[in-house]
């Protein structure tokens, strides 16, 4: 078995050893055991789960919370062989039988879900009819009541462990306390699971706090005094776009991100970026699960996140070829008073819930008793403008009534334009098409494979410029086909929605309960508040104070962030002092080998310099270093 995984980690990435922990997590899913392997951002997650997957012998089921993660990684996987797919609420019933039937067939190794799917009973009994041979729970902090994204869809994942009983479970996270942790294994009943973690450390990041009024003067200031590529976070999309051309006018290059572009849009700002044609790219935190480019120099965050964990997960993008890296977050007077009133617009008061439930039903014209298990296009933006309501405490509102099981709001469903063929390849040669049909499918079956197969992913602007025409012109050639029923053409959509599980209720009846409401809202003020420090209260080295949250001791400083350097500046290291610590501890050793960390444990707040030391030191003859530590010669 080992030299096998090794044989799939070379075939199909090209790689001849794995990341740390990585080995550790495959091996005890190939044993059968439950497992949670906490890694950090860049820890390599994926293939923790994709090699065990081809080397069982049925299919792992993925359950992830993030569409547009589910759809780049089977492209992905596509790409190095591997037969992967996805099921997501932005496709139709006929592509979702389409997935279902082959994963049946034994055609698919990987089956992406989101966790709402679970609770689909068409779903379910499909499920029963394939050969599972473990389940993958991605981003696991969100099974969590005291996870900082709690997903209640992903309780219902117990349901396949109650068809498939004895099938391994390997849950996985970026970041988690030990209460989130422990709430992980409870909640998905796991069985004296293994668990694997690598420290929250990453030593190769410096980060840095700077206070500022001034945040774009300050963040021109940062970029051009680092290099390389850089990510800048912000907390709207509108400010994307300033922002890089705000960057790009002061003579960097830089592109923008979010979740409301088009597919085709976003794909170009990351392909540009990440081939280096752009420096800088900004976003907000839709951007970054699963890009995988080593060399980010620098991460800026121009607005606060609310959460140390979201924040470590963003910064982490910096320096994952473990080469010096910089997360600089900028902070001003205001910005205290903001992280406050977040708490505010996720918890609003619950008599405005109540409201948007009920403007919720009118706008969506859904009458007392009616509305069970129907679905409905949602335009939030459209129904605050129409009821006066304000946007964000009207979404957080939404959010809380899912959780409390009256809706299921889905907000921004994206979806590429699909097609499959409908007719046998060698009916087409009888059929008479319209010229300008025929030429654009003709082009289609250049240039897409896989079409008679299943649905195809295409991009009608692309397409258009390999046949010489229009988009529009080949948009309508797709939809004339369509109608002829020679392939089935579904254009690209973003539709937000709401589902209703049970009919609807007058708002005087409706219960939000504590553990949605005021238990998560002290949760999250906790959040906050764990934010401001890190953020705020310069007394402690931030790399410790944000490993503490993280529940891993430290006994020692960073010695590279701002408040180390700080402290250092202020108090120049000391040669002769540590001279005489190393002198009365080496002979203390007597032949035995000093281990370097207790060393500079002595020198917490001078980490750099007294490493600088010892290296002199080993260089005239004074002391040896070697792979056990420091000796005497």
């Amino acid at each position: 078995m080992s030299s096998d995984i090794y044989r799939i980690l070379s075939r199909h990435w090209g790689y001849d050893s794995f990341r740390p922990c990585q080995e550790e997590i495959i091996r005890s899913v190939l044993d059968g055991r439950d497992t949670i392997g906490l890694l950090p951002t860049g820890g390599g997650k994926s293939l923790t789960f994709q090699v065990p997957a081809l080397l069982l012998p049925g299919l792992t089921l993925v359950v992830t919370p993030l569409i547009s993660l589910m759809k780049d990684q089977v492209d992905n996987l596509a790409d190095r062989g591997v037969r992967a797919a996805c099921l997501h609420t932005g496709m139709t019933r006929h592509e979702m039988d389409v997935v279902c039937e082959r994963c049946r067939l034994g055609n698919v190794k990987l089956l992406y879900v989101a966790p709402e799917r679970l609770g689909s009973e068409s779903f379910l009994a499909y499920m029963r009819q394939w050969k599972l041979s473990f389940v993958v729970v991605d981003e696991a902090h969100c099974i969590s009541q005291w996870g900082y994204d709690f997903r209640p869809a992903y309780l219902k994942i117990n349901v396949v462990r109650e068809y498939f009983p004895d099938i391994p479970l390997l849950a996985l996270t970026a970041s988690a306390t030990p209460e989130v942790v422990a709430d992980i294994a409870d909640k998905l009943c796991m069985r004296t699971p293994a668990t694997f973690s690598l420290s929250f450390t990453r030593s190769n990041i410096s980060y840095l706090v700077r206070y500022t009024e001034q945040k774009e003067e300050l963040l021109m200031r940062v970029l051009r005094n680092t290099a390389g590529s850089a990510i800048v976070y912000v907390r709207s999309r509108r400010r994307t776009r300033e922002l890089a051309d705000f960057i790009f006018r002061s003579g960097i290059s830089a592109a923008y991100y979010h979740a409301g572009l088009s597919h085709e849009d976003k794909i170009e700002s990351q392909d540009r970026w990440r081939a280096g044609e752009v420096r800088v790219i900004v976003a907000t935190n839709a951007f970054g699960m699963g890009i995988d480019k080593a060399d980010v120099r620098t991460v800026i965050h121009f607005d606060l996140p609310p959460t140390l964990e979201e924040y470590y997960q963003e910064a982490g993008r910096a320096g994952r070829d473990g080469l010096p890296s910089v997360a600089v977050l900028m902070a001003s007077r205001a910005d205290k008073g903001l992280l406050s009133r977040r708490l505010s617009d996720a918890f609003p008061p619950k008599d405005f819930i109540l409201k948007v439930y009920d403007t919720a039903c009118v706008f969506l014209d859904v009458a007392v008793g009616g509305g069970l298990k129907e679905t409905f296009e949602m335009n939030v933006g459209l129904m605050c403008d129409r009821f006066g309501l304000p946007p964000v405490p009207a979404r957080s509102a939404l959010a809380i009534l899912s959780r409390s099981g009256y809706i299921e709001y889905v907000d921004e469903v994206a979806s590429r334009s699909r097609v499959f063929m409908t007719v046998r390849r060698d009916e087409l040669y009888a059929m008479r098409l319209d010229p300008g049909d025929e030429e654009v499918l003709n082009g289609l079956m250049r240039n897409y494979g896989g079409l008679f197969a299943d649905y195809v992913n295409i991009d009608e602007v692309r397409l258009a410029r390999r046949i010489g025409r229009t988009p529009n012109e080949v948009y309508q050639a797709l939809l004339s086909l369509s109608r002829q029923h020679v392939l089935i053409y579904i254009p690209k959509s973003r539709t937000p929605y709401v589902y209703f599980p049970a009919s609807r209720m007058e708002s005087r009846h409706l219960v939000i309960p504590r553990s949605v409401y005021e238990e998560r809202r002290e949760a999250f003020a906790a959040r906050l508040e764990a934010m401001k420090r890190y953020v705020f209260d310069s007394s402690s080295c931030r790399v410790r104070v944000m490993l503490e949250y993280f529940g891993e001791k430290s006994t020692q400083d960073c010695g590279t962030c701002d408040v180390c350097r700080d402290r250092r500046r202020r108090t120049p290291f000391d040669r002769k002092a540590f001279s005489r610590i190393l002198d009365t501890i080496l002979e203390a050793a007597g032949s035995s080998t000093v281990a370097i960390e207790q060393l500079l444990q002595y020198a917490p707040a001078h980490r750099v310099e007294a490493i600088e030391y010892l290296r002199e030191l080993s260089c005239s003859g004074r002391i040896i270093i070697d792979g056990t530590g420091i000796h005497c010669p």
